[in-house]
């Protein structure tokens, strides 16, 4: 292939076929930690909490910390799509930082769920958050290995970061929220 010839724009078709590896690996992704949380037996103890005053406090914290890092993927998201008036070189670097600063966040407190706790169906709250959570790192997965292919559909980002952003609030609601109003606001 030469150097000057140029892309042609992918079929309909063709270019939702490039959405389906991310889809499947994203789905095995989810399907694996929902199995694990399931078959692995709890430890009851996974991750030190590091300053707070507990394992709940931790996650909770964590959780509110990536959950406002979301707010401003949002925020930026929609900036560079043209739909709110921010510009300048901060948008994307913002954009790109926040994200991985927020799915970083989210690490240690998945792997406390499922390596201390466990997946659990047994409550509705829990067993919600639980499928949340399997649900994230599988969306997560799809939609970083769909970021870098030419030709996917123009929806494909927007709809992957969307369903990102509600589940983490998801995942926040569950967990958070419910940690800060039934146990109380404490580090």
């Amino acid at each position: 292939m030469s150097h000057t010839q140029q892309y042609s724009t992918p079929r309909r078709g063709s270019a939702v076929v490039l959405l389906v590896v991310p889809a499947l690996v994203g789905g095995a992704i989810a399907t694996a930690l929902g199995v694990y949380g399931e078959l692995h037996p709890p430890t009851g103890f996974a991750v030190g909490p590091g300053g707070f005053t507990g394992p709940l406090a931790m996650k909770a914290w964590l959780t509110t910390g990536a959950a406002l890092l979301a707010i401003l993927q949002v925020l930026t998201a929609m900036a560079m799509w043209g739909k709110l008036p921010f510009e300048g070189a901060w948008v994307e670097p913002t954009h790109r930082w926040s994200g991985r600063i927020a799915f970083l966040l989210t690490v240690p407190v998945a792997f406390h769920c499922l390596y201390a706790v466990g997946a659990r169906y047994d409550e509705p709250r829990v067993m919600i958050h639980s499928i949340l959570g399997c649900l994230f790192y599988g969306i997560f997965a799809t939609k970083m290995l769909a970021l870098p292919k030419r030709g996917v559909p123009g929806w494909t980002l927007p709809v992957l970061g969307g369903l990102l952003f509600t589940l983490l609030v998801g995942l926040w609601l569950t967990s958070s929220f419910w940690f800060f109003t039934t146990i109380g606001v404490q580090f």
